[in-house]
C-alpha cells in the first residue's frame, strides 16, 4: 500500500465573492516529485500555503507527513521545509553562519548544530566557500545554501517554489541532480515551477491546476497523449514496402522522403503494439520507428488557453 505524504480531499479557499481553491483533491506517494503547474491565479501559491500550514482552508480535509492539517500543525511544521522563490540567505552572513543560524532557530545544540552545518556544506559542494559573506556566492550557490538551510530540520516533504529561477544551465542541471538525491533519500518534494521542461525531467506526477480546480493530472507521457498530433515515424527499406504499409495500416501519409511514413498515434504501447503486429501479419519490416508525442508547452496551452510562461 502507498504511503502519501499529502492527501487533500476538497480543498477550498475564497477571498470575498472570488473563489482560489474550489474542491481540490490531491494525493503525493512519499519519495516521489509532485509537481503542480497552472497559470498565474490558477491556484497554485494558495494551495502551498494552506499544505504549509501559512493559510487555512475555507473546508476539505488534509493529512500532510501523517498529520491532520487542523489539529496538529504544529506537527505538520516539523514534518516539512519550504524553499521559496526568493531566497531565506542572510547575505552578510557566510554561508556556514546561515546554516548555524537556521540550526538555532530548530534548537539544535550547539554541537548538533557545527555536525549538522559541516554536512550540509560537504553535501553541497559549499565547503571552500563556507566563510565567505553569502553575498559573494553565484545564484546557482545561493540556491543550494538556501535548500541546505531548509534540510536542518531533516525534513520528509519540501515544497520547492521556483527552485531554478534565475539560474544558468548548468546550475538549473546541478540543482536538479541534488532534488533527484533527496528524493532517493525518501524526501518528497512539491515541485512549483515555470520551467515546463523543469517539470518533464523531474516530476513522476503532474497536476495541472487552472480556476481553482485541477483539469489535469498523470505522468508526463500521460499528460502528452491527452493532447492530438503524436505520431510515428517509420522507415522502410524500399518504396514498395511503404506502399504495402500504407496498405495495411489504412492511414498515414510520406514524411518528407519517399521511404518514411508518417502514422497518428497516441504513443502508447498498446497502440505501438498494434501497428507493429498489423505491419508483421503482412510480413512487412520496418527498418527504424520514432514516436513523437507533444510535449509538456503543447498540453499547457491546450488545457489551460494561456501562455506557457504564466505556468
Amino acid at each position: 500500500m502507498t504511503t502519501l505524504a499529502i492527501a487533500a480531499n476538497g480543498l477550498r479557499k475564497s477571498y470575498g465573492d472570488k473563489v482560489v481553491l474550489d474542491g481540490v483533491d490531491l494525493a503525493v506517494p512519499e519519495a516521489t516529485i509532485f509537481s503542480l503547474l497552472g497559470p498565474n491565479g490558477a491556484g497554485k501559491t494558495t494551495t502551498v500555503q494552506i499544505l504549509s500550514t501559512l493559510i487555512g482552508a475555507d473546508a476539505g480535509t488534509v493529512q500532510v507527513a501523517g498529520h491532520d492539517l487542523a489539529r496538529k500543525p504544529d506537527d505538520v511544521r516539523g514534518a516539512i521545509g519550504v524553499t521559496g522563490q526568493y531566497s531565506a540567505v542572510d547575505k552578510l552572513l557566510t554561508g556556514e553562519e546561515n546554516l548555524l543560524l537556521m540550526a538555532d532557530l530548530k534548537h539544535l545544540s550547539r554541537r548538533d548544530g557545527k555536525r549538522k552545518a559541516a554536512e550540509l556544506l560537504e553535501r553541497f559542494d559549499l565547503v571552500d566557500a563556507a566563510r565567505k559573506p553569502a553575498q559573494t556566492y553565484s545564484g546557482g550557490m545561493q540556491r543550494r545554501l538556501d535548500l541546505a538551510m531548509t534540510l536542518v530540520g531533516d525534513p520528509r516533504l519540501i515544497f520547492l517554489d521556483e527552485p531554478t529561477t534565475g539560474l544558468d544551465p548548468r546550475s538549473r542541471r546541478s540543482m536538479w541532480q541534488i532534488v533527484r538525491e533527496l528524493v532517493a533519500g525518501g524526501v518528497t518534494i512539491f515541485l512549483t515551477t515555470q520551467y515546463l521542461e523543469e517539470a518533464d525531467e523531474l516530476a513522476d506526477r503532474i497536476a495541472v491546476l487552472d480556476h481553482g480546480r485541477l483539469i489535469a493530472e498523470g505522468t508526463a507521457e500521460e499528460l502528452k497523449r491527452l493532447i492530438p498530433g503524436g505520431h510515428v515515424t517509420l522507415r522502410f527499406a524500399d518504396e514498395h514496402a511503404v506502399q504495402a504499409a500504407l496498405r495495411a495500416l489504412g492511414t498515414g501519409f510520406l514524411n518528407g522522403d519517399a521511404l518514411s511514413l508518417q502514422v497518428p498515434s497516441d504513443g502508447s504501447v498498446r497502440s505501438l503494439r498494434q501497428l507493429l503486429t498489423r505491419l508483421d501479419d503482412q510480413a512487412i519490416d520496418v527498418e527504424e520507428m520514432s514516436v513523437h508525442t507533444p510535449d509538456l508547452d503543447d498540453v499547457f496551452l491546450t488545457l489551460t488557453g494561456n501562455p506557457k510562461d504564466a505556468a
